[in-house]
């Protein structure tokens, strides 16, 4: 995981996280506009889906295993390598609610896919998946903010010595 906190890694891993982003919403309208990752609850996201076109669910499906795949990889290596960094001794344990977040967001992307295919309605899971993975999002983006501050702390330490 070390490889993680180099700098290379870090922006490259903010940049993918940037694009990912304006991916999204280049392709929104292709699936109708509703994202199911927004929506927690499962009611809601069956509604969504069986207003959906086939073509949209088709372009939903891609954008999840394609784009929504690569996001949290992407979102985790930062918020995650931003811990790592400057957590010090204890950034292995600041970086595990970024690698909670990516194992949350990818098992919530294959519980949208298997219900978009129309192959398992797993969707009920969402009523937990969902609220997690912004809970475990939120709390390393926090933690990632703070790790920023302790990065810019140390630098202006070092310049005055």
């Amino acid at each position: 995981m070390s490889f993680l906190a180099r700098t290379p890694v870090i922006w490259t891993s903010f940049v993918l996280m940037l694009v990912i982003g304006v991916g999204f919403s280049l392709f929104r309208p292709m699936v109708g506009g509703a994202l199911l990752d927004m929506t927690s609850d499962p009611e809601a996201a069956r509604t969504i889906i069986a207003t959906m076109s086939d073509a949209q669910r088709t372009a939903h499906a891609w954008v999840t295993v394609l784009l929504d795949t690569a996001y949290p990889l992407a979102y985790g290596a930062f918020l995650g390598g931003l811990a790592l960094r400057f957590f010090g001794r204890f950034g292995r344990y600041a970086a595990l609610p970024a690698l909670g977040v990516v194992i949350v967001d990818l098992t919530e992307n294959l519980v949208q896919v298997l219900a978009l295919a129309g192959w398992v309605d797993a969707l009920d899971a969402k009523a937990w998946l969902t609220p997690l993975k912004f809970g475990l999002f939120f709390l390393a983006a926090g933690l990632a903010v703070i790790a920023l501050l302790i990065g810019v702390v140390n630098l202006l330490r070092k310049r005055r010595a």
